[in-house]
């Protein structure tokens, strides 16, 4: 039999050479349901604005498992005791936390599937390969529930400090280019220290990390939320809910098994049965859709699919104020007479779209000072901007297709 080397190491172009702690992660890795991760876009649409942004959750899922080994080594470097077994516990946990994401990772978080979030996903194809590996990650699913006794270590899968955030942050910043969003996260790690079972922040890193909570608000604005692709999200979107309709009224298009499966059949809440379909869809199965869609008789589902294959994006415009229900109206009624439809509403969208750069209320950070007290960081003395970070803004999205410029 061949040996395989199982403790081997990634070089990722963030953080370096990345490595696999032990035989278990690497079986992980190699599952058919965490390789699928590799065609599951980071940034869904983003490329269209972006295009270096073509990075996957693959890369990301190894990224927050990196920095994750670093925390635990500066905790434990700071007597904070943390077992093998705990240290492989939210190992695991962090590098599954995003399994569950389907194609475009959050653009079709409600698409394809109603009203369930990855997470919820996430968590049953955690038990699946708990089954397969008899048991080996009990101690994963309980810090991903929050539900060890030792809350910092789920602080560092979830929270508004966690792997997560700091290694999405730096992987989207390098790969779009915007270097608004570019942090540090060793030195943010190399603060980090646990006082009363919580994740805090040593005072000297301060700074550090309001830069890393303002640079995640200039991500939202310049990226995530960017009013293009935001756009070419919102025709992806209702592409799949125009494929729906069609599919369950009997029409018969062009898909993969597994995405058919979902076009054709509804289902909302309990995915368990139908976990063996979904692990089969990644990017590519609605891509392929989509080249063939745009060439359907049904003129809904041929622009919409057209114009993101060709890019062909809508008029998009951020608002500070949204449109009365009487405008949306009249660009609805024009858009759907200029095409020749029934229905405008899949071309013309306005949402809105709310930002909290730091919530302190659901998941405050604390800074520990010289003496080991803690403060919550907008109330520090020696903050400088947290306090600024603290109110929601809010503006809103509104795209509507252009069809002079998009026939």
């Amino acid at each position: 039999m061949e040996y395989v080397n199982k403790l081997k190491v990634f070089n990722d172009p963030v953080h370096g050479f990345i490595s696999i702690p032990n035989e278990l992660i690497f079986d992980i890795i190699q599952h058919p349901s965490f390789q699928r991760l590799r065609r599951i876009c980071q940034t869904g649409l983003t490329e269209l604005v972006y295009p270096g942004a073509k990075h996957s959750r693959f890369h990301h899922a190894l990224g927050a498992m990196h920095l994750t080994q670093k925390a635990v080594e500066t905790l434990r470097a700071k007597n904070v005791e943390i077992s093998e077994e705990e240290k492989n516990g939210v190992l695991c946990a962090i590098l599954l936390h995003d399994i569950g994401h389907g194609p475009f990772s959050h653009t079709l978080e409600h698409s394809i599937i109603e009203n369930l979030y990855h997470e919820r996903i996430s968590l049953y194809l955690m038990e699946m390969l708990n089954r397969e590996f008899s048991g080996e990650l009990d101690l994963a699913i309980q810090i991903f529930k929050g539900e060890y006794e030792r809350k910092f270590l789920t602080q560092l899968v979830s929270s508004q400090l966690d792997m997560d955030r700091l290694d999405y942050l730096k992987r989207d910043s390098f790969f779009t280019g915007v270097v608004e969003g570019n942090i540090n996260p060793d030195r943010i790690i190399s603060t980090l220290n646990v006082k009363d079972d919580q994740l805090v922040v040593d005072s000297k890193g301060i700074y550090s990390i309001e830069k890393y909570l303002a640079a995640r608000m200039f991500m939202y604005w310049q990226v995530y939320n960017h009013r293009t692709s935001f756009s070419a999200e919102v025709l992806l979107t209702q592409a799949m809910r125009r494929a729906k309709e069609l599919s369950r009224n009997g029409e018969k298009l062009f898909a993969t098994d597994a995405f058919g499966y979902f076009l054709q059949n509804e289902v909302k809440e309990n995915l368990k049965d139908q976990l063996g379909q979904f692990i089969q869809l990644d990017d590519s199965d609605v891509w392929a859709s989509l080249k063939q869609w745009q060439n359907h008789e049904d003129i809904t589902l041929s622009c919409l699919s057209r114009c993101l294959i060709n890019r062909m994006l809508p008029v998009s415009k951020i608002l500070n104020e949204p449109l009365s229900a009487d405008e949306l109206n009249v660009l609805t009624n024009k858009t759907a007479r200029e095409l020749g439809v029934e229905d405008g509403s899949y071309f013309v969208h306005q949402s809105s779209v709310k930002v909290i750069p730091y919530d302190k209320h659901k998941s405050p950070v604390y800074i520990m000072n010289k003496d080991r007290s803690l403060q919550e960081i907008s109330e520090s003395s020696l903050q400088i901007l947290s306090h600024h970070l603290l109110n929601p803004i809010e503006k809103f999205h509104l795209c509507y297709l252009d069809v002079k410029k998009n026939s």
